[in-house]
């Protein structure tokens, strides 16, 4: 073998999909991945998923290549559709390992080789890392130390049984994930990491967890407020829901009903309890909110349209 072929060999190819819709932050993502560390055994290439109609990111990404040190690969994947553009990443991605980032988000430097040391050591399918949210001043005093906005993997019984895109690496090698893809329905509502991760998982797929693998993301003007979170949560419920009733068998799903309504109720009853205590009324109050979508996901309603128009693409 020569020497090229055994430097090849040695080799791990990651390629890191973003996903953008009319989005300038994007040009900040991308600095951000060009000054983080890189393993000298790991060759980097980025995917750029340009989901508007128009190629509207082609210029600010062809402008910023000179200032990128790793090779680019721009797609036009049209049209307002997040699964379309995420879909497009998995298709062109040819490295051992994809990584997916928000285009709003910026990466901290050793975010890259926090993912792959977990997923060296775990061998999981999946790594998730935190997303940490930062609030301008005039975001309500409530939300800022409750830190409502940032994003971590949930638990359940000892172990994460889904996951999402705003921080992953996948092991593209792994059975689990061989044709996975994801759901085009819910490319406008949302859920559809959710979805994915969810059966990946139900398919024998790990998910791990690296705590310092962390990204950040600046909560814009109009997400910062109880009208958006609350959406957010009753969607995030309708697409558990969803999944539960994929699952349910027999009498199973109207237990689940019962169950998911009752939670709902006891939330709602402990934010009156709490009402003087502005962080821990809105947790309740979002809770109780995110329950109710879970009974609505288990009856079959359709999920909430969340992204359309400028917030299309978002995460």
């Amino acid at each position: 073998m020569s020497a090229a072929n055994l430097e090849s060999a040695r080799t791990v190819r990651i390629d890191i999909a973003v996903c953008t819709f009319r989005r300038p932050e994007l040009a900040e993502t991308l600095h951000s991945l060009a000054a983080m560390a890189v393993p000298d055994d790991v060759a980097i290439r980025i995917i750029v998923a340009d989901n508007d109609v128009e190629p509207s990111a082609a210029g600010l990404v062809d402008t910023l290549r000179p200032e990128i040190p790793f090779a680019i690969d721009y797609v036009h994947c049209p049209s307002g559709n997040i699964s379309i553009a995420r879909n497009a990443c998995l298709d062109n991605a040819t490295g051992d390992y994809l990584a997916f980032v928000d285009d709003d988000e910026t990466v901290s430097r050793d975010w890259l080789v926090r993912l792959l040391e977990t997923a060296t050591a775990t061998g999981a399918e999946a790594v998730l890392g935190p997303v940490r949210a930062g609030y301008d001043l005039d975001a309500p005093s409530w939300m800022r130390r409750g830190d409502f906005h940032s994003t971590r993997p949930v638990w359940i019984k000892g172990e994460i049984v889904t996951g999402y895109t705003c921080n992953v690496l996948l092991d593209r090698k792994r059975p689990s994930l061989q044709g996975r893809r994801f759901n085009l329905a819910l490319g406008r509502t949302g859920g559809e990491d959710t979805e994915f991760f969810a059966h990946m998982h139900k398919d024998g797929g790990k998910i791990a967890y690296a705590p310092d693998a962390l990204v950040y993301e600046i909560v814009p003007e109009k997400r910062a407020s109880f009208e958006w979170l609350a959406k957010r949560r009753y969607r995030s419920g309708q697409t558990h829901g969803r999944l539960l009733a994929e699952a349910a068998t027999g009498a199973s799903r109207p237990v689940e009903i019962v169950r998911a309504a009752a939670k709902s109720g006891y939330c709602a009853a402990a934010c009156l309890l709490v009402i003087v205590s502005p962080v821990a009324r809105s947790r309740y109050a979002l809770r109780a909110i995110m329950h109710a979508g879970v009974v609505s996901g288990l009856c079959g309603i359709r999920e909430l349209e969340q992204y359309g128009g400028s917030e299309v693409a978002a995460p």
